[in-house]
């Protein structure tokens, strides 16, 4: 039990609820008395800090160990393992061995990571387990398999409540889910038959503050064998390498916050264990386990398991999720085909016929909507006043037109609260210039069970003035009335918005009498005419249009990203004309977003594949991407069946090997990036097809054609001699192709 007379103060000091959400979790220079740590030196392998538990576990008091080799302390045979596994750089799997303890000689279980600069080697006793599965290969892989029976995410999340119980023995193991505001509810649950259940309630925020959440994405498993547990010190407190508190981030002997300690001691919970839902390195959830009859300890092989099936969980979710929501967009898609037969069929205007259709509503579930074309505003359904619907729409703004949504308008704006019984959500898509739709949905006011008030002031209210700023003590059924939202906006919604505006804009230019002229506008608003200025980088452009002045796919885009490197972009969609315009534009857009989120080139064209695949299944398309570090001149280049990028370098020039992946939208293969330098007054050289494909010839001997000729490179350093070394290329290749043709070249300033 813990000493109320000298009561455990972690590392970083007293903690409440003043303070929790930025208690560093991470350092309580504490770990838990189950096992022992020991941090080691991985050059002398000497022990620079240990646990108090190695008393209890070895005989040996804390203080007498630090200094000595790590033999002395582990035997010679045991620490020669662990040596080994340090110098082979594999540890992420335990080792199993025999020491003798104080107890006599035990099983235990070493597990090791590095923490800064030490190797930290933990050690746990392997416990008699009862009433609990046998862990083995076979076990966990029929777990798997029952996993991916599931055809939903509720069976999904059931079946792992399941699973996780009978694996580890836990009294109740819950699946728990975050709302966008990091609110969870109880959304799968397998208890002890005489337990209440909580299945469908919720709990706030603040029970799983910011930092534990960023914990849980690091390190995906976290035990506490017995709540009343007296945490075991760290001697030193602080490195003496680096003369701060042991990260503890990667620990499975970690101590935990008081504060959650006394959270759980306050449910009547005994011991627990988590497995964190991990989506896009982002946490979607968590496995909680909670026993309420003592101590409980699954042995590490359980945990083990446990984590690989929260991993499989993992990746099953968003499967599970598109499958939940694929008939709902497939019964959008069929709307939406019916919509648009109907206004390319009839002689009206296309937008009066699509806000006269109450079809429009029915694709997205909306209460209501309006399209602005720059001089008339047309509604449908049940809307606020016109200077609201204009408020709307501008907070919503993207600058390339793409969907935006949110089901709380009013956490933009005071004034959009006012209208929230019509509008309390909407969903907008640009149709250019200042041009939009936009769908509204009204306030849902929802009945929420929570565990427990949420809200600290109503506790400590209820529980009396002279209560303790601590966590709340009561988890009985709070029922409160959310508002101000509306039903929350689906991922489906806004592909059906942005396959609705592909469709509109094509009926609409396909009927204007300067159609050409107007996707010429389309192209040009989007395809840069010069490139942005880079320090350290000069980078130009030439684009050459199709014979006949006929409009193409090609395009090409530069920017810089949020680490300061910048993106070089050639792409390439089959086809002319204004469909062939308007996928350009939602590639190149959807190509930038992807870069600016911070994938890699090559994730970059794998995603940009599924969206043609699945958005403009008429199209394909290809596409190359240089990421280049402007300081390193480090190039990042990944390929979907475009020609091979050209590098320059004095008097040579090379074609640059990047394993290329299938044309884009054939739903196939996968992308790889390769690492390229490009020195200083090299040139990089990304270009189209149209450039070197002729008509009976042969590509490759165009290719090479193409390189012979770059090969003396731009005589000079400005930007003049860049051009005409551009120009050059531009006829090198005899014979005016069918295609338009795009070539960008980038230099490194000395």
């Amino acid at each position: 039990m813990r000493s109320e007379v000298d009561p455990y103060v972690p590392a970083y000091g007293h903690v409440d609820l003043t303070n929790c959400d930025r208690e560093p979790i991470h350092v309580p220079g504490a770990v838990q008395p189950h096992g022992f740590l020991l941090a080691v030196d991985r050059g002398t392998h000497e022990v620079v800090v240990a646990s108090e538990s190695t008393a209890a576990h070895l005989g040996v008091a804390a203080d007498a160990v630090l200094g000595l080799p790590l033999p002395r302390v582990l035997g010679e045979q045991l620490a020669r393992e662990v040596l080994a596994v340090d110098a082979a750089d594999s540890l992420s799997e335990p080792l199993r061995a025999t020491l003798p303890l104080v107890v006599g000689p035990t099983e235990v279980d070493v597990v090791l990571h590095v923490s800064g600069e030490r190797l930290v080697v933990e050690v746990e006793p392997v416990g008699v387990q009862t009433g609990v599965s046998a862990v083995s290969y076979r076990s966990a892989r029929a777990a798997v398999a029952r996993l991916s029976e599931t055809a939903t995410v509720d069976e999904l999340t059931r079946r792992l409540a399941r699973e996780i119980r009978q694996l580890t023995g836990f009294d109740r193991v819950m699946v728990y889910r975050f709302d966008a505001q990091w609110n969870g509810e109880v959304v799968a649950e397998d208890r002890r038959e005489d337990l209440n259940a909580f299945l469908g309630l919720h709990y706030p925020a603040s029970d799983i503050p910011a930092q534990a959440r960023r914990l849980y994405t690091v390190n995906w498993t976290r035990l506490i064998a017995d709540v009343h547990y007296a945490p075991s010190r760290l001697h030193p407190l602080t490195d003496p390498g680096s003369g701060a508190p042991l990260d503890l981030s990667h620990s499975v002997l970690r101590s935990v916050s008081p504060i959650h300690l006394e959270y759980l001691r306050n449910m009547g919970v005994t011991a627990s264990m988590s497995v964190s839902l991990v989506q896009d390195g982002q946490l979607w959830g968590l496995i909680a386990c909670h026993h309420y009859s003592g101590a409980h300890r699954p042995s590490h092989d359980a945990r083990s398991a446990a984590e690989f099936l929260g991993q499989t969980a993992s990746q099953l979710v968003a499967t599970r999720q598109r499958s939940d929501e694929r008939d709902d967009a497939l019964a959008a898609q069929e709307l939406l085909a019916g919509v648009v037969a109907d206004l390319s069929g009839s002689g009206r205007d296309p937008l009066s016929g699509l806000v006269g259709d109450e079809r429009l509503l029915q694709l997205v579930g909306a209460g209501g909507a309006a399209l602005w074309d720059g001089s008339r505003l047309l509604t449908l359904g049940w809307v606020p006043p016109r200077a609201a619907l204009h408020r709307i729409a501008d907070t919503l703004a993207r600058a390339d037109g793409a969907p935006t949504f949110s089901d709380h308008l009013a956490s933009f704006s005071p004034e959009l609260a006012q209208v929230q019984h019509e509008a309390a959500g909407a969903l907008r898509v640009g149709l250019g210039n200042d041009r939009w739709l936009l769908w509204v949905r009204p306030e849902q006011q929802e009945v929420v069970d929570w565990g427990g008030d949420p809200h600290n002031a109503k506790i400590a209210a209820s529980e009396g003035p002279d209560v303790r700023l601590s966590p709340r003590k009561s988890f009985e059924k709070w029922r409160e009335v959310v508002r101000g939202r509306s039903l929350p906006w689906k991922r489906w919604h806004a592909d059906t918005a942005e396959r609705l505006r592909n469709q509109i804009t094509a009926i609409v230019l396909g009927r204007a009498r300067d159609q050409i002229a107007i996707a010429e506008s389309l192209q040009r608003a989007v395809v840069l005419d010069e490139a942005p200025g880079f320090a350290g980088l000069q980078v130009l452009a030439r684009y050459r249009p199709a014979e006949g002045g006929q409009l193409g796919g090609d395009w090409w885009d530069a920017f810089e990203l949020a680490d300061g490197r910048v993106a070089l972009v050639v792409g390439d969609v089959a086809g002319h004309g204004v469909h062939a315009a308007a996928a350009m534009a939602q590639l190149r857009t959807a190509l930038r977003a992807y870069l600016l989120e911070g994938h890699t080139p090559a994730s970059c064209l794998d995603r940009l594949d599924d969206l043609v695949e699945n958005l403009f299944s008429e199209h394909m398309a290809t596409a190359v991407i240089a990421v280049v570090d402007r300081r390193t001149g480090t190039a990042r280049i990944a390929s979907a069946g475009h020609p091979p990028p050209v590098l320059v370098t004095g008097c040579e020039a090379r074609l640059l090997q990047v394993p290329p992946r299938p044309l884009l939208g054939v739903g196939a293969g996968q992308a790889h990036d390769v690492g390229v330098e490009v020195p200083a007054d090299a040139v990089l050289l990304l270009y189209s097809d149209g450039l070197v494909e002729r008509r009976g010839t042969v590509l490759e001997d165009t290719i090479q054609q193409l390189r012979r000729a770059a090969a003396p490179g731009p005589r000079g350093e400005g930007l003049d001699a860049l051009g005409a070394f551009a120009d050059r290329l531009m006829t090198v290749v005899p014979g005016a192709g069918g295609d338009d043709t795009t070539l960008v070249l980038l230099r490194r300033s000395p």
